[in-house]
């Protein structure tokens, strides 16, 4: 059980212990409701707080339990994820390409949350599972879990990450903005499509390098539409190597070029800056060099 300790300050004295929490510490709607409803409990200088609606005095102390999580999905402790960081509030994993985040019915036991389930019963933990950026399974990178509700109610929307990608051609002007909003292609539950109908999208990129006919790009997302990297740059005519949803060519590499390769984020109880790298994988460096011409015998 996590257990956490806040002293009111004068300046907040006479705030209901739910508007404590929620303009405090951040906590959701959902969170004080989930403590309503006795999933953990809220203590005042040692007394079980039955009432969030009750008002805090000034020098009074908090300590908020967090009801551990019961473990929600098949362990697989046949899959190897090793995190790049782990605290009892949250995980940072390098996710391979290939492995979903969550399963689902094609994919039941081989996603990154199979293999957290696994973690936590080899180490006695009881956390929850709680993806701050979820990858589509064939993008790979940094993946950021929040153990409990809490931690992911403050690292909503403070997470700043960059991806890389190699699109094909020779994206040109070579730094820029893509702002096209994105709707679901009509008859589809999966594409995407650029549409004047949907949700507003704004990309930022610009050129690492180029070579061998594709472009490696560093982008950072203003927003976090589903596929908005893919559908961008398909619009504009550079579809991502590899990416044969949106018109990219599988010759050269099995899976779209798409790399989570920063996380930056304030710790969610300390405060303290973090970021975390991993480097864009050989597989998508190829893309950009020189393909030898294939052998063949002299008759």
């Amino acid at each position: 059980m996590r257990i956490l300790f806040y002293q009111v300050e004068k300046r907040q004295g006479g705030m209901t212990a739910a508007g404590y929490l929620k303009h405090c510490h951040g906590c959701s709607r959902r969170m004080i409701t989930r403590l309503k409803q006795g999933r953990g409990s809220l203590a005042v200088n040692g007394r079980l707080l039955e009432r969030l609606t009750e008002r805090l005095a000034a020098g009074d102390l908090l300590e908020l339990r967090l009801e551990p999580e019961p473990l929600s999905f098949f362990p697989n402790p046949a899959l190897a994820v090793p995190p790049l960081y782990e605290d009892e509030d949250i995980a940072v994993f390098s996710k391979p390409a290939g492995m979903p985040v969550h399963p689902s019915h094609l994919h039941r036991e081989d996603t990154l949350a199979n293999f957290f389930a696994a973690r936590c019963i080899e180490t006695g933990e009881q956390a929850g599972f709680h993806p701050l950026n979820r990858l589509d399974r064939d993008t790979s990178g940094l993946c950021l879990i929040a153990k409990h509700p809490l931690a992911a109610d403050r690292l909503a929307e403070r997470v700043e990450k960059r991806y890389y990608a190699v699109a094909e051609g020779m994206v040109d002007p070579p730094e820029g903005t893509l702002s096209f909003p994105i709707a679901r292609a009509e008859g589809s539950i999966i594409l995407r499509r650029v549409s004047p109908d949907g949700k507003p999208a704004v990309t930022h990129y610009r050129t690492l390098m180029q070579g061998n006919g594709h472009t490696l790009l560093e982008i950072r997302l203003e927003t976090g539409r589903t596929h908005q990297i893919r559908v961008h740059f398909s619009h504009i005519g550079h579809p991502l190597a590899g990416d044969e949803l949106y018109g990219g060519s599988r010759l050269l590499i099995p899976r779209q070029a798409l790399h989570c390769g920063e996380l930056r984020f304030p710790h969610p109880i300390s405060g303290e800056a973090l970021s975390f790298s991993a480097p864009v994988p050989e597989e998508m460096r190829r893309l950009l060099r020189p393909v030898a011409p294939p052998f063949s015998e002299t008759p």
